[in-house]
């Protein structure tokens, strides 16, 4: 009887997550260009490349996508309250398959450049609008594991790039990364918009619809009318909000910000996305009977794998202890990368030891992946009114970006001047900040509706309370 149960359960949320799925396929698309640049880098370094490149313009080749980036999330400001979230996902895209274009046909690196800055513009616009439509489909009681599917198919993307570049050359690489937004548009087309942005704009047939039709629920069901009931409340309650950006900043909000900027800043300060971009060059450095391409096949791999274990405990064990142990779990990693290269920096006999650097970076990417890699983005989905949720969004993204930009660029730069040793030191002492910070100000927000949460994020202006927190957070 329990078994049938169960089946019923998961049968009632088939099309949010088939909705789910099609919207983060959007990351498959755009967070394959960024997986491109591992193997596409040592290519074209190599003697007999097309389009010769040094180390200093391969590291731009690289951070160049987050500049790119900065430029979504004020896109999706602009357009996801006019537009709605499923037709700015869709439109999306475009940027990212006129890159994939233009880097089939470039000559010189310039021209790589602007192809990775369109691509940057998708990423960065996919990132702030897929945790929105995500949120705004979702029930409450699978919106955290619909919202780690943002990190699976962010994974995948780089598993495919990263199993199929080595052994074709940059260009086709990019006619076959052409292929994924094209998939996404296709699969996507066809899905609902979000029943909140229809109720806001006085479409509330449609809306009760497409309720309906995610919730699989007959035109009777007391509980869709009462959830349907629930969401026109909140919509013309946010509509009274002010939606401007100098609202995110407000003292009721201030709480939500401060702590979208913490997790926004301690995913990207790990080095996650330096590593990641840098995999078959950090990989070449290591003696081992596996080649680099072959190393880093099997990191995309692992981390793939690992991500879908939040997917089934993220709405069960809570947000707050999947982070607290994917950071515990990242800085150990991380220290264990970090004590290798500083004793082969400084001449000590490592050569029986390589396989501490590729194991370690497989527990840091485990770990990173059970909290850090996608618990973010379900809070992020959750703890904004409606009225500034964009806004958050594109904060959210914009910071993300800058910091991935700054850590991927100095990583080439701190390890060719002062020693790989020293970037993961650093990435090391930042993530254990980010651990403490984790600790004392992320609250737990597991199984509770937006109403809930929202009183949670509004900070009560009692003496108690400022004495616990930051100034951006209180």
């Amino acid at each position: 009887m329990a078994a049938k149960r169960d089946k019923r359960g998961l049968s009632q949320y088939r099309n949010e997550y088939l909705a789910a799925i099609a919207a983060t396929f959007s990351l498959l698309a755009t967070v394959a260009a960024a997986g491109w640049s591992s193997p596409a880098i040592p290519a074209l370094k190599q003697d007999d490349s097309p389009v010769p490149i040094t180390a200093n313009q391969g590291s731009w080749i690289v951070s160049i996508l987050s500049i790119g980036s900065l430029f979504g999330p004020i896109i999706t400001g602009l357009a996801v309250d006019r537009y709605g979230p499923k037709r700015t996902l869709l439109l999306s895209v475009i940027p990212l398959a006129i890159g994939w274009v233009i880097i089939v046909f470039a000559s010189n690196v310039h021209i790589i450049y602007a192809a990775r800055f369109l691509h940057g513009i998708s990423y960065g616009t996919a990132y702030s609008v897929t945790p929105i439509y995500l949120g705004e489909i979702s029930s409450n009681a699978i919106r955290g594991s619909t919202g780690v599917l943002i990190t699976v198919m962010a994974k995948f993307a780089f598993l495919l790039e990263y199993s199929i570049g080595p052994y074709v050359d940059f260009r086709s690489l990019a006619w076959i990364s052409l292929t994924f937004p094209v998939i996404f548009f296709i699969l996507f087309f066809w899905m609902p918009e979000s029943p909140y942005y229809l109720l806001a704009h006085n479409r509330d047939k449609e809306a009760l619809s497409t309720l309906r039709w995610l919730r699989r629920s007959d035109e009777s069901s007391e509980q869709i009318e009462k959830e349907f009931t629930q969401m026109k409340a909140l919509v013309q309650k946010t509509q009274h909000d002010e939606s401007s950006l100098n609202n995110l900043f407000a003292r009721s909000n201030r709480k939500s910000l401060g702590i979208i900027l913490l997790l926004s800043c301690g995913m990207q300060l790990t080095g996650i996305n330096a590593i990641l971009g840098y995999a078959q060059t950090i990989f070449s450095k290591l003696e081992m009977e596996l080649n680099a391409a072959e190393l880093s096949i099997i990191l995309a791999s692992v981390q793939l794998i690992a991500v879908f274990i939040p997917t089934f405990f993220v709405d069960r064990a809570g947000r707050r202890p999947l982070l607290l142990l994917s950071t515990g779990g990242s800085l150990f990693a991380l220290i264990a990368c970090s004590v290798y290269f500083t004793f082969d920096a400084f001449d000590y006999p490592t050569e029986t030891l390589s396989w501490v650097p590729f194991v370690s970076t497989l527990g840091f990417i485990v770990s990173f992946a059970l909290g850090l890699a996608t618990v973010p983005f379900a809070i992020l989905s959750e703890i904004f009114p409606k009225s500034i949720k964009a806004n958050a969004n594109a904060v959210f993204a914009m910071v993300t970006s800058l910091v991935v930009f700054v850590v991927v660029k100095l990583f080439q730069v701190i390890s060719d001047s002062a020693g790989t040793y020293v970037s993961f030191w650093i990435f090391s002492g930042c993530t254990a900040c980010t651990g403490v910070l984790i600790h004392f100000f992320i609250p737990e927000t597991r199984g509770k509706s937006f109403e809930e949460i929202q009183e949670i994020m509004t900070v009560e202006s009692s003496s108690k309370e400022k004495t616990k927190c930051l100034p951006l957070l209180c």
